[in-house]
C-alpha cells in the first residue's frame, strides 16, 4: 500500500493530536528537554515533538522526506513562536555530521523506517551517551467504541490497511535498539484520553495511513461521508472522549 503524507497535509496539521504534555514531562526524568540540548527529530511530520521540545529551549532539527509536510510545520512553528530547522532527508540517510546530537527523537514514525538502517545512522549521529527517544501515541479500538467502529470503516474502504486492532505497545522497539547496540534501554507508558469534536475526529481521519494518505480523492469523500453519518447515528456526543496510550523506548548510545 503506497503512502504519501503529503497529500493530507493540511488535516495533519491541523488535525493530529500531538504528544501530550505529560510525555515530555516524563523525558525530563532523563535529562532530555534541557536548554541547549542539540535534538534531532526524525520523521518529524508536522513537528509535534520537535515544537514540543524547542518550547523547552532545546536546539531542535526536524527532518521528514515530506517537503509538505514541512512546509506545514515551518507554519505551525511560526504560530508558535519556537525556532526548528527544517531538513528534508530520510532517517537512514541524514546526511548530517557524526556525533552532532545529544538527543534523537522518533515520534509516531519508527515503523515506517528501515529500522536496522535506521538504528545503525542514529549510533553514527549521537555523541556517545546520548539518548533515542522512539515514542508512539496511539489510539485504543477498545470493544464498542468510536475507535474500533472507525478502524472497522477504514478496513471496508481500504482492506490493505494494517494499521487496526493495536494496543499501543510495541515491543519489537526494544529488540531493534538492543541489537544496535544501545545501552540502558528502558520504557515507560500511560493512558490519557484524547478529546475531539465529531469535525475534529473525522479530520484526524482522514490524516492516517488508511485514508487520505492511500485512498483517492473520491473514495477519501464517501468514506468521511460514511464517517459523519456513523458519528451523527452511533457516537452522538460532541466532543468526543478517545483513549490513548502513550508508550515510549528510551536509551543510550555507547560511551565508548
Amino acid at each position: 500500500m503506497a503512502i504519501d503524507f503529503g497529500k493530507t497535509t493540511q488535516d495533519y496539521g491541523k488535525y493530529r493530536a500531538g504528544f501530550p504534555e505529560a510525555f515530555f514531562e516524563r523525558l525530563t526524568a532523563f535529562g532530555i528537554g534541557q536548554t541547549g540540548q542539540r535534538v534531532l527529530d526524525l520523521g518529524t511530520g508536522t513537528g509535534t515533538v520537535a515544537r514540543g521540545l524547542a518550547r523547552r529551549g532545546c536546539r531542535v532539527v526536524g527532518l521528514d522526506p515530506s517537503g509538505q509536510l514541512l512546509a506545514q510545520g515551518q507554519q505551525l512553528d511560526q504560530s508558535a513562536g519556537v525556532a526548528v530547522y527544517r531538513l528534508m532527508a530520510r532517517a537512514e540517510r541524514t546526511g548530517l555530521a557524526n556525533d552532532s546530537f545529544e538527543v534523537i527523537t522518533a515520534g509516531q514514525c519508527w515503523h515506517w523506517f528501515n529500522r536496522a538502517t535506521a538504528a545503525q545512522e542514529i549510533r553514527r549521529l549521537l555523541m556517545p551517551g546520548g539518548y533515542l527517544v522512539i515514542a508512539h501515541f496511539d489510539w485504543l479500538p477498545l470493544p464498542g467504541n468510536v475507535v474500533e467502529a472507525t478502524e472497522q470503516l477504514i478496513l471496508q474502504h481500504n482492506p490493505a490497511w494494517r494499521g487496526s486492532g493495536g494496543d499501543g505497545i510495541h515491543a519489537a522497539w526494544l529488540y531493534d535498539v538492543a541489537v544496535a547496540g544501545f545501552e540502558n534501554i528502558e520504557t515507560f507508558s500511560f493512558d490519557t484520553p484524547a478529546i475531539y469534536s465529531h469535525t475534529a475526529w473525522r479530520g484526524r481521519i482522514r490524516a492516517s495511513a488508511g485514508v487520505a494518505a492511500s485512498l483517492p480523492p473520491e473514495q477519501v469523500a464517501q468514506f468521511d461521508c460514511e464517517l459523519e453519518h456513523l458519528l451523527r447515528q452511533r457516537f452522538p456526543d460532541d466532543p468526543l472522549v478517545t483513549p490513548h496510550r502513550v508508550f515510549a523506548v528510551i536509551c543510550r548510545s555507547p560511551r565508548s
